[in-house]
């Protein structure tokens, strides 16, 4: 019997090797697999997929420097992390931003704070409540 996969998600990333070590680093998810244009990041409960865009579309792609927050998407991911206030020093480093302190909430039994990724993809973080 095969196992069933892990839920996942396939996000396209401009800048690849950029965008993985940012999901490596901050949201700390494994490198499980890589070759030319793809990589697999997972999690024990999670797999993110990141695939290169093709050139010809990367080319007409403007990521400005820090990148505008693409908030015209209907899909925000969510990452449980260990520390909100970790990924926040972490996350500019590696071309991303989590919001302030005082634009964090709580829910259920989590700390949340909204943030982007290095080209601009709205994420959210979840640091446990003990």
């Amino acid at each position: 019997m095969t196992p069933s996969p892990k839920p996942s998600a396939v996000l396209y990333a401009k800048h690849l090797s950029v965008v993985c070590a940012f999901y490596e680093q901050v949201v700390g998810l494994r490198l499980m697999h890589t070759e030319p244009g793809h990589v697999v990041l997972e999690s024990p409960a999670f797999q993110l997929v990141l695939q290169q865009v093709p050139a010809a579309i990367a080319a007409g792609i403007e990521i400005g420097t820090p990148p505008e927050r693409r908030s015209e998407t209907p899909i925000k991911l969510v990452f449980l992390v260990g520390s909100i206030a970790a990924a926040r020093a972490l996350a500019p480093g590696l071309g991303g931003e989590l919001n302030p302190p005082e634009k964090e909430w709580t829910y259920a039994d989590f700390l949340v704070c909204d943030g982007h990724d290095p080209e601009g993809n709205v994420l959210q973080f979840r640091e446990y409540l003990h």
